[in-house]
């Protein structure tokens, strides 16, 4: 076993699904010619991460709403925890990267890592079945599942949002009001979250920072700057 596959506790049949998981994009871009990198596996692997981490959420905490159990998952897959993951393992010195990428700090970079523990998901899952894969998730999570046992609630959707987002971009999302409505004593706000032109939400509250909060759960459940990225 390589010393990556000891870390990671599972021996790929096939090397080059982790050497694919393990080659950032900018291989290519170097050699200015097609070259396989993770991409196509991060895309993979978010959704499995996606799957496993919501199974996990519906079957262990019973008693929470919707809302409440999106708060829950957007901490557990935020592109801040996948970076702790990726570090846990080392991830970044095994990564394959060009010259100009690693020179820049490419290998301690959260969306590099992130989207590198991404891939590494979707490979297992690819070479081996859904089961090992959740095993894999369930087990680096591990350390995260029991302190949202004990603290479940303890969570800022605006300033995770804000985390989620400069970990793609130096951007913030921005709060603008679309209406007010109603008396004095009884005003109704509708406010969007907007990010780099697009979008990502819409709240109502009885004053503005309801209304914020509101549109910020609503950015992390709709999730469209994903859709941007792939774009």
């Amino acid at each position: 076993m390589s010393p990556l596959e000891e870390r990671i506790g599972y021996k790929f049949r096939n090397p080059l699904l982790l050497a694919e998981a393990l080659t950032h994009p900018s291989v290519g871009h170097e050699l200015q010619r097609q070259h396989f990198d993770n991409q196509r596996l991060e895309f993979l692997g978010d959704a499995i991460l996606q799957l496993v981490v919501t199974e996990y959420l519906f079957r262990n905490f019973g008693t929470e709403a919707e809302g409440q159990l999106t708060k829950l998952r957007s901490r557990l897959v935020s592109r801040e925890t996948l970076k702790t993951h990726a570090a846990a393992l080392d991830l970044g010195r095994y990564l394959m990267m060009g010259r100009g990428e690693d020179a820049s700090g490419g290998r301690e970079r959260t969306s590099t890592l992130a989207d590198a523990f991404e891939a590494l998901i979707g490979a297992i899952y690819l070479d081996s079945d859904l089961e090992t894969a959740r095993k894999f998730i369930l087990t680096q999570a591990s350390h995260d599942l029991d302190q949202l046992a004990e603290k479940p609630v303890d969570i800022n959707p605006k300033g995770h949002l804000q985390e989620l987002l400069q970990s793609i971009s130096a951007h913030s999302p921005v709060y603008e009001v679309v209406s007010q409505s109603g008396p004095e004593h009884a005003k109704t706000f509708v406010v969007k979250a907007v990010w780099e032109g697009i979008v990502l939400g819409e709240g109502t509250g009885r004053n503005k920072k309801q209304a914020e909060t509101a549109a910020a759960i609503d950015a992390m459940q709709l999730r469209r700057w994903e859709r941007n990225k792939s774009d």
